[in-house]
């Protein structure tokens, strides 16, 4: 079954599904109405007939089936809440099989000008590599999906990722639980330091006060024994209980209003963090990569049945006979407190741990279904070798779908590949192909190539660069800060600030070198700066309109190639698309502008 008959089929079973939890939500509505009226009517002729034993008992029986009726309806709504979330899914898939990516969040925050590569490639913004990725339900995932994608943090193995693109029905439900609102699983990590501030006195956790207690609650039952059989004063007891309720209550009822007020804004927070937790923790026969992360999702949710505990004990607090029982008998607001405590630490602790794990299987959801979604991709063979190396077969641009045009290619370390071609001709949508499935590789996702091997080094690009008026920089400036940058990166690599790359080597990705200024000194410029970069461990992929460029091939045949994208000019121009070795012969800017000329002198002659 492929992957658009399956949201088809899907989404037809969900909608079935919702229609019959709809007509049943009517029934209960109609049941609902008639059982108070029911009630109403028993109570009438409990008090205002003889039949007092009948009607009472009508009341109650009634008032029973009202209460299950609306237990069911409740959970029916929350059934086709459900429902109606996998609709979505369903839906939203089936757009972007389609090639609609509107429904997902194209990451255009996360678009950095001045990053090796992102902002050249397409990886950030409207139709970008993210808009098609991303399906994450967390600010942390989203996060972590930023980072994968931006080699700030490539930490993804191709076995969690073919893993997950066989769990489909866990990717509908896990997306479900997220649709229509983004889980804040970053807002916890600010509560944790919220917490930090708490007038939560820390002596309640101290050994001593522990003594205290316990030797206080064992005072009570002996006084009360030593009474009953007349050894003290009856009155003893009495006074002693209402003396230790009152210290109990003055010093433990603010820390413990307090605590209610901690722990509801962590339940709000946290309740949809939960509810992905308990969805991720059903993930059977994991990797051994993942279950590690899975592990700690499982300690999360019992810290969550922890302090839903804590919750119910301080809700408890609200029956003002019920406190003065267990506070008298059972000490119950310091063992609260003190319990509170114990969970309040762990969860300091852990809280980093269960978020960024949250965020590894959120992100890998996102992963999973690009995998699964591309039946075409393949898994490349990523080598830990540093040294530059790439050999790709029939390899295309992931955003190009059945139209794209297919090219074999490799790369060697050290070595420097000119690209010559016309206008329009596939050059640069051939670089941004190399670099994407480079990133796809990287991360160890699919790569649309029938075979793709390739090491693992540093990229750079620059193919996007633009003016910024505001603060007075030309085309051309922008130009040297941008190879500036180029420079500077290649002899200290880095994504993240004050973290090295493990390799030392980078691929540099070149879309025409200096087109902010004339031809010869293009040219001169254009020699300059990788005669310089030669020095430094670097492999170049470059596109370029110059000719001249290609004759390096020449003085330097084992690190300068040639290669190009032909046309064939005719009546039409025809683009073949394909790559091929050499020095591109025909150009087209001057026939394609004759045309556009002789189109034009054609309407006015109309006219």
């Amino acid at each position: 079954m492929n992957n658009q008959t399956y949201y088809l089929e899907q989404k037809a079973k969900a909608t079935a599904i919702a229609t019959r939890l709809k007509r049943f939500s009517r029934l209960f509505i109609i049941a609902e109405i008639a059982l108070f009226a029911l009630i109403i009517g028993a109570l009438a002729i409990a008090f205002m007939t003889t039949w007092t034993l009948l009607g009472s008992i009508l009341a109650v029986i009634s008032f029973i089936a009202y209460v299950f009726t609306r237990s069911f309806d409740n959970k029916n709504t929350h059934n086709i809440k459900q429902t109606e979330q996998l609709i979505a899914v369903y839906s939203h898939e089936l757009e972007a099989i389609n090639g609609d990516y509107s429904a997902f969040d194209s990451g255009q925050d996360f678009i950095d000008y001045q990053h090796p590569f992102t902002y050249d490639l397409d990886v950030f913004g409207q139709n970008s590599l993210f808009a098609r990725l991303n399906r994450t339900v967390t600010t942390g995932g989203r996060v972590q999906l930023s980072r994968n994608l931006s080699f700030k943090d490539v930490r993804f193995q191709h076995e969690e990722i073919r893993y997950m693109s066989h769990e489909v029905n866990f990717m509908d439900r896990f997306q479900a639980l997220g649709e229509g609102t983004k889980v804040d699983t970053l807002q916890l990590l600010s509560i944790r330091d919220g917490l930090t501030t708490a007038s939560i006195p820390r002596w309640f956790s101290t050994r001593w006060s522990l003594i205290v207690a316990s030797l206080t609650l064992c005072l009570l039952p002996l006084l009360i024994i030593l009474s009953v059989f007349k050894l003290v004063d009856g009155n003893v007891p009495v006074f002693y209980a209402t003396l230790q309720f009152f210290i109990v209550y003055l010093l433990c009822n603010s820390p413990a209003r307090q605590i209610a007020k901690q722990t509801a804004v962590i339940h709000d927070a946290a309740e949809n963090f939960l509810l992905l937790i308990k969805q991720a923790i059903t993930l059977q026969q994991l990797p051994p990569s993942l279950q590690k992360e899975v592990e700690t999702l499982r300690n999360a949710q019992q810290q969550a049945t922890l302090l839903n505990s804590i919750i119910n004990r301080l809700d408890r607090r609200g029956n003002i006979l019920g406190l003065m029982l267990i506070d008298t008998f059972g000490l119950n607001d310091y063992f609260l407190i003190r319990e509170y405590l114990r969970w309040e630490a762990d969860f300091k602790n852990q809280i980093e741990a269960e978020v960024i794990a949250l965020s590894h299987i959120d992100a890998l959801v996102s992963w999973g279904r690009f995998a699964y979604n591309h039946p075409e991709a393949t898994t490349a063979e990523v080598t830990s070798d540093t040294n530059v190396s790439v050999e790709a077969e029939e390899i295309y641009h992931p955003f190009l779908g059945t139209k794209a045009i297919k090219n074999n290619f490799s790369i060697v370390n050290g070595s420097y590949t000119i690209v010559t071609g016309a206008n329009m001709a596939g050059k640069s949508t051939f670089l941004r192909t190399i670099g994407i499935n480079y990133i796809l590789a990287r991360n160890g996702g699919p790569v649309f190539a029938k075979r793709m091997r390739t090491s693992t080094f540093n990229l750079f690009s620059s193919m996007r660069t633009t003016d910024d008026l505001d603060r007075g920089i030309s085309y051309f400036n922008a130009e040297l800060r941008r190879l500036q940058q180029l420079i500077r990166f290649c002899k200290h690599p880095f994504y993240t600030e004050g973290k090295p790359t493990e390799s030392a080597s980078t691929l540099i990705i070149l879309d025409e070198i200096l087109k902010g200024t004339n031809s010869l000194d293009k040219l001169n410029g254009s020699r300059l700066f990788l005669e310089n970069i030669c020095c430094l461990p670097v492999t170049g992929l470059i596109a370029t309109h110059d000719l001249e460029l290609s004759k390096l091939q020449d003085t330097n045949p084992q690190r300068f190639s040639n290669y190009c994208f032909e046309i064939e000019l005719g009546t039409d121009v025809t683009y073949s698309y394909k790559i091929t070795p050499g020095v591109a012969r025909n150009q087209n800017a001057t026939y394609l502008l004759k045309g556009v000329l002789k189109e034009i002198n054609a309407e006015n002659d109309k006219q």
